[in-house]
C-alpha cells in the first residue's frame, strides 16, 4: 500500500514507523526539512520537504498512485485543504485528517465532510481522544493504562506490581490454575524497561509493569488478585480548563454516578468560557501550582487530580504539588515520552500520552476493515488488535495451541456467540469470532497475514 503522511512531528513519525515497518510504501511530507531528514534517516521512508497542501508537493510525493493520505500537520486548515487537493486533483481514495479545533467537530456541522463538500473520510480529534483516555484512567484508578475492547466487554489494563502483590513469584501457568474461573490473561510484561509477551512458565516480580486483558465483569476481582484496591472516585480536581479539561468535566457531569469536579484554569478568558459551558462544575481562575488555589479547590478531600494543561512540566509539578497537599491519586498529561520515567520517582500514579492515543486512533482506521480496534502500547513497542476471524483465515477452525503465532503474540480474549471466553490452549477459533491479540510491533505484519488482513484491504 502506498501512503503519504503529511506532518513529520511525533504523530506522523510514529505512524510512518508503524507502516514502513510493515513494508508499506511510505512518503513523509513536512515544511520543516529537519523533520523530514529525521524521518528518512531513522525510517525506511521517502521524504519531501514542502507544504503538504500544495498540489506540486503532493505530485512529487507520488499522489497520483497513492492509496491513502494522512494529514497530521499542526494546522487544521492545512490538513483540510490537503484532503481536498488529494481528492479533487489526485483522486486518492482514502483521506484521514487530524482536526483539533472543536468548532470543526460540532455534530451539527458534520455534513461538512461529505465527499461533495470537504472530502475527509475519517476525522481524528486528539482532544476528544485524550479526554476519553483521561476518563478511562479516572474510572480505573489502580491502572496506569487502560483501553476497552469488544464493545466494552473486555479491557486492557496496565498495572504496576508492588511487593505486596499476592501473586508475585507465581508462574503464569499456575496462576491460570488457581483462578480458573477468572477471565484474565497477562499479555505483556515490562521488566527493567523491556516489554515482552510472557510464556506460561514466566513469573511476575515486584517492579514489573503488567498488561492484563480482562473481561470487564471480572475487573474488580482481578485487581484484588493483583493486590489493587477499587475505590470509587467521587471528587476530582482538574488542572487545566482548555479543550481536554472541559471535555472531561462535561463527561463527568453526564456520568450516571455523581462525580463532583472542580476545574482550575490560569487564563481568565478560558476559565470564563469553561464556566459558561459547565452547569454543575465549579471553575476557579488561578494557577494549579499555587497551594492556596489547590486549598480552595479542597485538594486534600479530592479522590484524584487530573493535570491536563498544554505544558508537560506544569502538569508534572501540579500533580506533585497536589499529592503533597493530600490528594491520593494524580494523573498527568505528558506529551514528551522522555519524561515518563520521572513519574515513579515523583509519585505520579498514571499518565496520558496524547500522541499515543492519536496514533492508536489513526491505526484503527488504516488497518484492514476486519480489524475493529487498535491500541498502541508504550513507545509504539506493541499493539493490541481486535479483529474478526474470517472464513478464509488460516487460524479458522484451529485450537489456539495449534496456531503458529510468533513468540511475541498472545490472544488475550475471545468473543464467541456474544460472550467473552478465556483463551485456553484447547479453545477452537471459529469464523465470526472476535479476538483480542497482543503483538509486539515487529510481529504485527505476520499477525495480519494470519488474519488474512491484506486480501481485501478497502
Amino acid at each position: 500500500m502506498k501512503v503519504i503522511i503529511c506532518g513529520a512531528g511525533q504523530v506522523g513519525w510514529q505512524i510512518a514507523r508503524h507502516l514502513s515497518g510493515e513494508k508499506n510504501d511510505v512518503t513523509v511530507v513536512d515544511s520543516n526539512p529537519d523533520l523530514v531528514r529525521r524521518a528518512t534517516d531513522t525510517l525506511d521512508v521517502q521524504g519531501i520537504a514542502g507544504f503538504a497542501s500544495y498540489p506540486d508537493v503532493l505530485q512529487r510525493a507520488g499522489a497520483r498512485d497513492a492509496d491513502m493520505i494522512i494529514a497530521a500537520t499542526h494546522s487544521d486548515e492545512v490538513n483540510m485543504v490537503t484532503c481536498q487537493v488529494a481528492h479533487s486533483v489526485f483522486s486518492i481514495p482514502r483521506k484521514i485528517a487530524r482536526l483539533r479545533s472543536q468548532s470543526y467537530l460540532t455534530a451539527i456541522y458534520s455534513d461538512l465532510y461529505r465527499r461533495d463538500h470537504m472530502p475527509i473520510d475519517v476525522v481524528i480529534s486528539p482532544e476528544r481522544e485524550v479526554a476519553e483516555a483521561a476518563l478511562s484512567r479516572l474510572y480505573a484508578p489502580a491502572a496506569f493504562d487502560t483501553e476497552t475492547f469488544l464493545g466494552g466487554r473486555a479491557k486492557i489494563m496496565g498495572i504496576s506490581i508492588g511487593d505486596d502483590c499476592p501473586v508475585v513469584n507465581t508462574p503464569l501457568r499456575q496462576l491460570t490454575d488457581l483462578f480458573s474461573t477468572l477471565k484474565v490473561i497477562v499479555v505483556g510484561i515490562r521488566r527493567q524497561g523491556r516489554l515482552f509477551a510472557p510464556e506460561a512458565g514466566d513469573q511476575i516480580f515486584p517492579g514489573d509493569d503488567c498488561y492484563l486483558c480482562v473481561a470487564t465483569e471480572d475487573t474488580a476481582r482481578t485487581l484484588e488478585v493483583f493486590g489493587k484496591t477499587t475505590e470509587k472516585q467521587e471528587r476530582v480536581v482538574i488542572v487545566g480548563g482548555g479543550n481536554v479539561g472541559l471535555a472531561v468535566a462535561r463527561a463527568l457531569e453526564e456520568h450516571e454516578e455523581r462525580i463532583r469536579a472542580k476545574v482550575i484554569e490560569k487564563s481568565r478568558t478560558i476559565a470564563e468560557r469553561a464556566a459558561d459551558a459547565l452547569e454543575r462544575t465549579i471553575v476557579l481562575n488561578g494557577d494549579g501550582l499555587d497551594a492556596a488555589i489547590l486549598a480552595e479547590a479542597s485538594i486534600d478531600r479530592a479522590d484524584a487530580v487530573l493535570c491536563v494543561t498544554d505544558d508537560d512540566k506544569t502538569n508534572l509539578l501540579a500533580a506533585v504539588r497536589a499529592k503533597s497537599e493530600g490528594c491520593p491519586m494524580a494523573i498527568a498529561l505528558i506529551n514528551d515520552p522522555t519524561l515518563v520515567p520521572l513519574m515513579g520517582p515523583m509519585g505520579i500514579d498514571a499518565y496520558i500520552n496524547p500522541r499515543a492515543t492519536t496514533v492508536s486512533s489513526i491505526l484503527r482506521h488504516i488497518r484492514h476493515g476486519r480489524v475493529r480496534g487498535v491500541y498502541s502500547i508504550g513507545d509504539a513497542e506493541a499493539e493490541i488488535i481486535e479483529a474478526e476471524v474470517l472464513s478464509t483465515s488460516p487460524i479458522t477452525g484451529q485450537a489456539i495451541r495449534d496456531i503458529d503465532f510468533p513468540e511475541g503474540v498472545l490472544i488475550g480474549a475471545v468473543l464467541k456467540d456474544g460472550k467473552v471466553v478465556k483463551p485456553t490452549g484447547g479453545l477452537r477459533v471459529d469464523e465470526g469470532d472476535v479476538i483480542v491479540i497482543f503483538s509486539m510491533a515487529k510481529d504485527v505484519s505476520q499477525v495480519e497475514r494470519l488474519l488474512q488482513v491484506s486480501i481485501d484491504f478497502f
